[in-house]
């Protein structure tokens, strides 16, 4: 037996002569996801990634451990306790497909029901299974010690273990359904009777599925308890109606707007569970079918509608995408897509979604989505730049019919649903630590240095660090699928099944498309690291090269060190337009692109650049010294593409518009634009127009992607110093959504450093 969780809704009135409208319901689950959010600060502490709807489980069953989130970074999280998971080596760990996915099943069959009786859709999940892995990498697949030299040379981040951050298609599972999966999984291992690693791979899919019908059925079960003891009648009805469409799900494929919305969601509670994953890639060209159909028939109303949706939103901050271009060119956005938006609008948490904005994408759609992003001030949605994006990835030899087809799903990142694994946004390569061992190499090695020959070095570096990238890539590509395998998301794959290969499996080719992300970061350091030196020590001779070298080490220490720093700052920055640092920032983002693309991995995976450090300005800045830009040993690195905080008086946001339009890598990939604005700067009858003519003319001039916040300085400086005083303040950190008293105080001052320099 499991312990069910109590699933009171604190704002539904307990009368039984209270109706219920639409807006109550809403109201009442974001209460409880409030409660919830408030009881996870508490007991976990600082969580600086998206605001996963993680519930925390019965305090009975609750194990607080250390572990590493599906993106890569140290996270303190709760298991669910009393389940034990099979090992399969010496060292405690499991590896590989079949037992992964027998001890999936055993969190899946353990975890507790969770049923909202104001929510139209049942679940709510409790535990990261990522966390049970006692040990990442197996052993017994050593990476080579040269390549971990290089790697730990460099600081390279991700590749080697990364998982998901690649896009399922849901419309796999809205048309098959479990049993469905289940037949498609015999079929498939039928054709491979003697291939024991295929077999491997059907054991571990099979036992996903059996899980999953175990947990709808668990939670239909507790739908039907909790009906018999509901007092208000909306509510009991409600809780009957959930109880018979999962009885339904386990078995049948989704019929209606609501199964759909239903079984959308128990598939990526499981990815989020299994190992991070987190998306819904374009929900409204999922929904619309069923939208159609029954708002034809009376069956659906646009209320019932945006309650689906809301319910659906409330249990994962899946990212998705609204509007945009089909595979001919022609814009999808039509109702559904306004009703999301609304949903997102009515419920008011952290959620992520991305608007697409282009020229032949309906405008309405961008007008209603500024609206509410000003009204709100909660950083939703975001916006896409779809032109830019598809353009650019044509350029990797696809057609323009196929790049159209890739679907907003991450932070700053898109993908073919099902057709495609890139890894985005895991794999990071640091221009800051390519810049500072191109620089005391130059130092230790030339009798003349010069600004020139520190270029010379900074591309050799970044050749190597991109080759290290390239081979820990290919070795991720070989052997991942005997660690982890991407067993949840190869559910919903064209041709994992068929072929009994995991998505992981690029030398096997288990998915059609192996476009790997490649990100650089610090951009805004290295650039005003290049302006500064060139300026202060090479052209004005206001120091010595070796007088730098010699602050840098000493980390700018002293009243000496300290007028120094200063002296260095003293450039037009990044972002200030038309001076030097502009230009090296262009210089650099097309060096990089160009290094990035010039050639494959060894084994001939296509890689793709962007420019995103997502939630590594923290740690990557931890493990580098002190910069020419002025900036301190173990500070934060710049944030992605976006000039660091302060970079002109007026901190205009047409200046930062057009620096970032301009570093654009043009493969597909983005370099987002990250905007914070004072809600005085977006007031008045202009306000909206104002911000719909920034973000457009920010994707006309190159941009690919927008994240934008209104947020109010002195509320946001309160909440730094009492986070309490603010419980449902949300930001867009990055590319991720979350409660600003969620995150860490070094996480907080990142935005308050952003918000200081640019209200």
């Amino acid at each position: 037996m499991t312990k069910t969780v109590s699933s009171a809704s604190p704002t539904i009135p307990p009368s039984r002569e209270t109706p219920l409208d639409i807006a109550d319901r809403i109201a009442a689950i974001r209460q409880t996801k409030m409660a919830q959010t408030a009881e996870k600060q508490r007991v976990v502490g600082a969580m600086d990634y998206d605001d996963w709807a993680l519930i925390l489980p019965p305090e009975n069953r609750r194990e607080m451990v250390q572990s590493v989130s599906g993106s890569g970074v140290a996270i303190n999280d709760v298991l669910l306790a009393g389940v034990e998971m099979e090992s399969n080596h010496e060292n405690g760990g499991f590896y590989g497909a079949a037992v992964c996915g027998a001890n999936f099943r055993r969190l899946l069959e353990a975890h507790p029901p969770y049923v909202d009786p104001a929510s139209t859709l049942a679940g709510g999940y409790m535990a990261n299974f990522g966390s049970y892995r006692k040990h990442g990498w197996n052993p017994d697949i050593p990476v080579p010690a040269d390549l971990q030299a290089r790697r730990k040379k460099y600081e390279l981040v991700g590749a080697i273990g990364a998982t998901q951050h690649f896009c399922q298609d849901l419309q796999i599972g809205l048309d098959l359904g479990w049993a469905g999966l289940l037949e498609k999984i015999t079929a498939g291992r039928a054709a491979y009777p003697n291939d024991t690693e295929r077999q491997a791979l059907y054991d571990g899919l099979t036992e996903v599925v059996l899980g999953m019908q175990a947990w709808g059925g668990s939670a239909a079960a507790e739908a039907r308890r909790l009906a018999t003891t509901e007092p208000h009648p909306q509510l009991r009805d409600n809780l009957s109606a959930i109880a018979e469409m999962n009885e339904r799900l386990v078995t049948e494929k989704p019929a209606t707007f609501r199964e759909a919305c239903q079984w959308m969601l128990w598939f990526d509670m499981a990815a989020r569970m299994y190992n991070g994953s987190g998306s819904l890639g374009r929900l409204d060209v999922l929904l619309t079918p069923y939208y159609e159909r029954e708002s034809a028939a009376g069956t659906l109303s646009d209320e019932e509608a945006v309650l689906h949706i809301a319910s659906l939103l409330a249990r994962d901050t899946a990212y998705l995408q609204i509007g945009g271009p089909d595979p001919q060119g022609r814009d999808v956005t039509n109702r559904v897509s306004y009703l999301i938006l609304e949903a997102a609008h009515q419920l008011k948490i952290p959620c992520n979604v991305g608007l697409s904005v282009g020229d032949g994408v309906d405008h309405g759609l961008l007008q209603r989505g500024v609206e509410i992003l000003v009204e709100d001030r909660l950083g939703i949605p975001k916006f896409l730049g779809v032109d830019r994006t598809t353009e650019g990835f044509v350029r990797n030899g696809v057609s323009a019919e196929v790049a159209r087809g890739r679907a907003y799903s991450g932070c700053h990142w898109s993908a073919l649903p099902g057709r495609e694994y890139t890894l985005n946004d895991c794999v990071k390569i640091s221009f800051g630590n390519v810049f500072d061992i191109a620089l005391r190499d130059m130092i230790d090695t030339e009798a003349d240095p010069s600004t020139d020959k520190l270029w010379a070095g900074f591309e050799r570096h970044m050749r190597e660090a991109v080759l290290a990238t390239a081979e820990s890539i290919d070795f991720h590509l070989k052997h991942m699928k005997g660690v982890f395998p991407e067993l949840v998301m190869d559910l919903l794959c064209h041709g994992t099944i068929e072929q009994g290969l995991d998505a992981s499996d690029g030398f096997g080719g288990g998915l059609e498309h192996y476009n790997m992300c490649v990100d650089g970061c610090a951009l805004a350091t290295v650039a005003d690291s290049f302006a500064a030196v060139e300026e202060h020590v090479e052209r004005s001779q206001r120091l010595t090269w070796t007088q730098l070298i010699h602050h840098l080490d000493e980390n700018w220490q002293g009243d000496e060190g300290e007028r120094t720093r200063l002296l260095m700052r003293r450039i037009p920055r990044y972002g200030a337009g038309g001076g030097r640092a502009d230009a090296w920032a262009v210089r650099i983002s097309e060096m990089f692109s160009e290094v990035v693309k010039e050639k494959t991995t060894p084994a001939g995976f296509c890689m793709i650049p962007g420019i995103f450090s997502w939630a590594n300005t923290i740690p990557l800045g931890g493990v580098l010294g002190a910069t020419p830009n002025g900036r301190h040993a173990g500070d934060a690195i710049s944030h992605g593409a976006n000039p660091d905080p302060g970079f002109r008086q007026d901190g205009a946001p047409t200046a930062m518009a057009v620096a970032i339009a301009a570093v654009q890598p043009g493969y597909g990939n983005t370099a987002p634009m990250q905007l914070e604005l004072d809600p005085g700067a977006v007031h008045g009858e202009q306000a909206v127009d104002n911000v719909v003519n920034l973000i457009r003319t920010h994707f006309e001039i190159g941009g690919t992607q927008i994240n934008l916040n209104v947020l109010d300085r002195d509320k946001v400086l309160e909440a730094h110093e009492d986070p309490s005083k603010y419980p449902d303040l949300v930001v867009r950190v990055t590319g991720f959504s979350a409660y600003f008293a969620s995150l860490s105080p070094e996480f907080r001052q990142l935005v308050v450093d952003r918000i200081l320099s640019e209200s």
